[in-house]
């Protein structure tokens, strides 16, 4: 059986996801969602990996309060350590049958300790506490706890929501702040842009000259963002593509690991197995590499070491070629069927003014069924589309064709230049897309079944300079 290339627990999926780097390995907690009814608390389970390739499930590594218990759910948090090695584990504890003034159950941040390498933790619930005046008790939550050495402080960043403002833009990134990693005080705002509902996951981190602030929110778009300065303290740039990835991935927080920047987080499921259904909280575990540009702005890639297990030539019918559609649309399609599992990297020179180009995924023997990576150089974006869309009644004009492509998978990207690389790993349902080792879109393919690859252009030229389709070799 060949290795997946990602992890999800065999009883159930992954939810947030909490990085960590421990003595050369990549710690990688994430929130346990089980899916059951009546829902069950949610725990911490770890996973670890060296590689980026193998994957070791530890089961669960903080376990969920008691039904009384304020930590009914223990949801996302950080991990530091202290001088004396001993690690800190701060977390949300929500029990939704413990409400605040407002009605709403009440988040917290709670505090544990691991003086064992974190093979265990000792919850300290007398540690715990709420939102401040002048924040909902509701939305407090996510703290990320990082060490400012030029203040000699350990700084907290909790994900909150002030009192009062519009609704939908009283997000705010709280801060406290302490000297002993016990006792927490209110500082000023970390971050308060008045700009969307609130900031999940936020996180911190400098990469060379720059600062980066990486949050996620779900008022504009459902996905992960950053702001880049010279200092934690600002004042944060808003890079021109600012987002790590697309709707399907999401709360992805980072870790370093050997000088480098590694992103995780959770490709969502959608109801009912189905590309119309409502996405859906939790997925497979899913990790990037954040590249710095010359700019210091980050571009996202998939690690070279998950492309690399990618050994086996798969032949796919398709000879390197040029698609000349200048007023027309064509494709080509492969005469040779494709495994569940693949990775395709696809060298493509597009002729200037040429309004789409691309590959077919699960496409059918003619090209007319399965998923279009669409590159659209007029409109400097990449997107994810599908034929047929869905239908809504049994007359011919009566489908979702007014709807081109949903707008959650577009992806912002420089499409200004002649030579571009398309990268894509598909595997069961998941794909994850590259552009240019820049921009990624991840997604779910469910509904199209077709094996065949292919390429397409339309109202332009394309060349196909390159298209290797290689399977993993990699086996447990």
């Amino acid at each position: 059986m060949r290795q997946s290339v990602f992890f999800q627990p065999s009883d159930g999926w992954v939810g947030d996801v909490i990085p960590f780097e421990q003595d050369g390995e990549l710690w990688l907690f994430y929130l346990h969602e089980r899916r059951e009814t009546p829902k069950p608390g949610t725990p911490w389970s770890l996973v670890t990996t060296r590689d980026l390739v193998r994957f070791d499930d530890h089961g669960v590594a903080l376990a969920h309060g008691a039904d009384d218990d304020a930590d009914f759910n223990a949801y996302t948090g950080s991990v530091v350590r202290d001088a004396d090695g001993v690690h800190h584990l701060f977390y949300t504890g929500q029990n939704p049958a413990k409400a605040g003034a407002d009605g709403q159950p009440l988040q917290l941040v709670m505090h544990a300790t691991s003086a064992d390498g974190m093979r265990s933790w000792v919850k300290h619930p007398e540690h715990t506490f709420g939102a401040p005046d002048g924040y909902e008790t509701a939305d407090w939550r996510d703290p990320f706890v990082f060490h400012d050495e030029r203040r000699g402080t350990w700084r907290m960043l909790i994900a909150a929501r002030h009192l009062t403002g519009p609704e939908r833009r009283r997000g705010v990134i709280a801060q406290c702040v302490s000297t002993d990693l016990v006792s927490w005080e209110p500082a000023e705002p970390f971050w308060d842009p008045r700009r969307y509902i609130t900031h999940e996951c936020p996180e911190v981190f400098a990469l060379g000259d720059w600062w980066y602030l990486v949050y996620s929110e779900f008022s504009d778009s459902f996905c992960t963002r950053y702001r880049m300065a010279k200092s934690p303290d600002g004042p944060w740039l808003v890079p021109d593509r600012d987002t790590v990835d697309g709707r399907a991935f999401y709360a992805a927080k980072s870790a370093e690991l050997d000088g480098r920047r590694f992103f995780a987080g959770w490709i969502a499921t959608r109801e009912g197995d189905t590309d119309d259904g409502a996405w859906q909280w939790a997925g497979t575990l899913s990790v990037l590499e954040a590249v710095q540009n010359a700019d210091g702005t980050l571009g996202f890639c998939l690690p070279a070491e998950i492309v690399e297990t990618f050994q086996e030539e798969v032949p796919t019918g398709i000879a390197p070629t040029a698609l000349d559609a200048s007023d027309s649309f064509a494709c080509l399609v492969g005469t040779e069927p494709m495994p569940s599992q693949y990775y395709v990297r696809a060298e493509l020179d597009i002729d200037p003014g040429t309004t789409e180009c691309g590959l077919l995924l699960r496409a059918s023997e003619d090209g007319d069924h399965g998923y279009l990576v669409r590159l659209e150089p007029k409109r400097g974006r990449m997107v994810l589309d599908r034929w047929p869309r869905r239908s809504t009644g049994d007359a011919q004009w009566q489908i979702s064709g007014d709807v081109p492509f949903e707008i959650e998978l577009e992806r912002p990207a420089d499409l200004s230049g002649e030579s571009h690389t398309l990268e894509v790993i598909v595997e069961g349902d998941i794909a994850v897309v590259v552009l240019d080792r820049q921009v990624c879109l991840s997604t779910r393919l469910y509904d199209d079944t077709h094996d065949r690859l292919g390429i397409f252009a339309g109202e332009g030229a394309v060349k196909v300079r390159e298209l290797q389709v290689r399977r993993r070799t990699t086996t447990r």
